[in-house]
């Protein structure tokens, strides 16, 4: 052999005799590393999915009883204030009972006028308010002109001089526009 030959043979070689006493790897001991690395990441998506699931239902669980909730609360919301108005209602039929019965006009306008004093007493408890309107400067965020006239006199100019229809606040919402006839400057 020459030189060159040995040099390639000696290349070939390992150097130590650790690296030639190294186990090999069969398919068995790769595939049990494999699947104990596996089973435990099997282990813990089959948790995640069992945690996903359980909050997904509570999920849908509460908002199934959130709308029923809702849904309850909105046939029942206008109770408080119907059972309040029961006895208004029940000071009505007796005035109507009374009109039938009686001759006494005066009487019979003084019932009327206490029940009606006892209708806006329950709607003032319930949070309704009735807006002020006349001889107030007029307002578009609470008012609702239905006809300008003249203004009859410099001091009324650009007022509310007459209400058609009262306007009203609901815990301080206005829940109906005040219809009214405002003056215009004079010319």
């Amino acid at each position: 052999m020459n030189q060159e030959e040995n040099k390639k043979s000696s290349e070939e070689m390992p150097e130590s005799h650790e690296e030639l006493i190294t186990e090999p790897q069969t398919e068995e001991t790769s595939s049990e590393s494999h699947r104990e690395e596996g089973a435990v990441t099997d282990n813990e998506l089959q948790a995640y999915k069992d945690k996903y699931l359980r909050l997904y239902s509570e999920f849908e669980n509460f908002r199934r009883r959130t709308a029923r909730e809702k849904l309850e609360q909105t046939k029942t919301a206008g109770e408080d204030v119907v059972k309040s108005i029961l006895p208004v209602l029940d000071d009505l039929e007796r005035a109507s009972q009374s009109m039938n019965s009686t001759d006494n006009v005066q009487a019979l306008r003084e019932g009327v006028e206490l029940v009606i004093h006892k209708f806006k007493q329950i709607l003032k408890q319930k949070g309704l308010e009735e807006m002020e309107t006349l001889h107030k400067p007029f307002d578009p965020e609470f008012h609702e002109a239905i006809a300008q006239i003249p203004a009859p006199s410099a001091e009324l100019e650009e007022k509310i001089i007459d209400q058609v229809e009262k306007g009203y606040f609901f815990n301080e919402k206005v829940i109906r526009y005040a219809k009214v006839v405002v003056a215009n400057k004079q010319s």
